[in-house]
C-alpha cells in the first residue's frame, strides 16, 4: 500500500476496512478478523494507492474540437461529452478532478449529475466559465466583429471582475479560474503577455477568497505568473515561461504550480490529423518544446507541484501518461505519485477526504500490478478502481 503522505510503501500486507463510502481503519491484514456478512476484495500481489487526482481537466471538451470546430458545439452537447469523458476518466483511476473551464456551466451540471448518482464519474470541483479580459485567451475570438460575441466569463476592470466572480459563484462554481496571460489555443493573443492588471487580479482573488472559493490562474508568461502570485492565487496553471522572480514568489507564498506537460507530446504528434489552425500551431511550436526546461527549474527549486493534465487537449483517459514526464524532469516515481494524491488534495482543500488511504477518508482506491514507485508508467494501466466504496472496475489493465 502506498502512503501518499510520506510517499513510501507500507511494509507488509494491509487491510483497508470500509463501511459505506468511507474508510474505517487501515491495519496489518493479519490483525483484522473476519466479520459475518462482509465482502472481501483480495488485491494481494498488487499495489494499492489512493484514488488519483487531476486538478486541471476540461471534461466537457475534446481535442477534435480545438479551433473553429468548437463553434459548432452547443452547451447541451458539451454536457453530453462530459458524461462520456467523466466515466473514461474515472475508469483510468482518477477519482477526483478539478474542472477549470466549461461553457454554460455544463461542468456544474455534470458535477451535480455525478453527485446525484445519475451517471458514473469522479468527484468534481467545477469552475463554470473561466474569467478573462475582452479579446483575451478566455474570450471568444474566432467569430468576426458583426457577431458581437463575447465569452460568458469576460470581465474588465475591478468592478467587472468582482461582479463576474459573484456571478459564477451564484451559478455553482466551486473554484474560480481566470486567464492571467494569453494562451496557445486562442486567436490573436500572446502566451507571454499579461492580460489582467495587478489591481484586477487582486480584486478578483479577494472576492473569491471572501466567498470561500480558491483561485486557479492560467498563466504562461513570467510577468503574468508573478502578478497572479502577488495577487494571492492558489495555483498557477501551466507556468510555461516561469522565471526566477516567479519561482521565488511562489515559494514564498506557498503557491502551487500545475504543469500540463504530456499534452505537448500528444498534441504535436496529432496536430495535422486534427487540422489545427495555423495561428495555433505557430504558438504551439514555440511554447510546447520549451515548457519542460522552465518547469524543471521550478521543480528543482522546490516549488510545490500538483498534478494537472489539461485533458481535452489530448484524449481523456490518458491522464496517467504525465507521471513519466515528471520523472523525466527529476522527480522520483514516488514524488510524482504524491503530486496526484497528497499534494493535489491539499491544493483542493480536500485533505480531510481524499488523497490518502486513512480512516475517515473516502474509500477511493486504485490498484496496479507491480510497484509504481519503481515504474511509474504502471499508473497508465490501473486494473482496479474504487470510488466511495463501490468497485468501478476490476479487471485486466487497459
Amino acid at each position: 500500500m502506498f502512503d501518499a503522505k510520506t510517499a513510501k510503501l507500507v511494509a507488509g500486507p494491509q487491510a483497508i476496512v470500509i463501511e459505506g463510502d468511507r474508510i474505517v481503519s487501515v491495519e496489518p491484514a493479519a490483525s483484522v478478523p473476519q466479520v459475518s456478512g462482509e465482502t472481501r476484495i483480495d488485491l494481494s500481489g498488487a499495489t494499492v494507492l489512493p484514488g488519483l487526482i487531476d486538478v486541471h481537466t476540461h471534461l466537457t471538451s475534446n481535442p477534435e474540437h480545438i479551433g473553429f470546430p468548437s463553434l459548432a458545439i452547443s452547451v447541451p452537447r458539451e454536457a453530453l461529452f462530459g458524461a462520456k469523458n467523466a466515466q473514461i476518466t474515472l475508469e483510468a483511476g482518477f477519482t477526483t478532478v478539478r474542472n477549470v473551464g466549461a461553457g454554460g456551466y455544463s461542468d456544474v451540471a455534470l458535477r451535480e449529475a455525478i453527485d446525484s448518482g445519475d451517471l458514473p464519474g469522479p468527484r468534481m470541483l467545477a469552475s463554470g466559465p473561466p474569467l478573462g479580459i475582452t479579446g483575451g485567451h478566455c474570450d471568444e475570438n474566432l467569430l468576426p466583429f458583426e457577431y458581437q460575441r463575447s465569452a460568458e466569463g469576460v470581465a474588465d476592470g475591478v468592478e467587472g471582475v468582482q461582479h463576474r466572480v459573484r456571478e459564477v459563484v451564484k451559478y455553482g462554481a466551486d473554484v474560480i479560474k481566470f486567464c492571467a496571460t494569453g494562451g496557445v489555443l486562442s486567436k490573436g493573443d500572446d502566451p507571454k503577455a499579461s492580460q489582467y492588471t495587478v489591481e484586477e487580479m487582486r480584486a478578483l482573488v479577494t472576492d473569491a477568497h471572501r466567498l470561500g472559493r480558491r483561485v486557479a490562474a492560467h498563466a504562461h508568461g513570467g510577468e503574468g505568473i508573478l502578478w497572479a502570485v502577488q495577487a494571492g492565487v492558489d495555483s498557477i496553471e501551466h507556468g510555461s515561461y516561469i522565471d526566477d522572480a516567479g519561482i521565488a514568489a511562489m515559494k514564498a507564498k506557498g503557491t502551487y504550480l500545475v504543469p500540463t506537460l504530456y499534452l505537448a507530446e500528444w498534441f504535436l504528434a496529432n496536430a495535422e490529423r486534427l487540422h489545427i489552425p495555423p495561428f495555433i500551431m505557430e504558438k504551439a511550436r514555440h511554447i510546447l518544446p520549451v515548457m519542460e526546461k522552465f518547469i524543471a527549474r521550478a521543480m528543482k527549486a522546490g516549488v510545490k507541484i500538483a498534478y494537472g493534465t489539461d485533458s481535452s487537449v489530448y484524449p481523456h483517459g490518458l491522464n496517467g501518461r504525465q507521471f513519466k514526464v515528471f520523472v523525466k524532469l527529476g522527480m522520483t516515481p514516488a514524488q510524482a505519485i504524491q503530486t496526484a494524491t497528497w499534494n493535489a488534495a491539499d491544493l483542493l482543500g480536500w485533505s480531510d477526504r481524499v488523497g490518502v488511504i486513512a480512516a475517515g477518508h473516502f474509500a477511493d482506491l486504485v490498484a496496479v500490478d507491480g510497484d509504481p514507485t519503481g515504474d511509474v508508467t504502471l499508473l497508465e494501466k490501473v486494473r482496479f478502481v474504487m470510488k466511495g466504496g463501490a468497485v468501478v472496475r476490476d479487471g485486466a489493465p487497459r
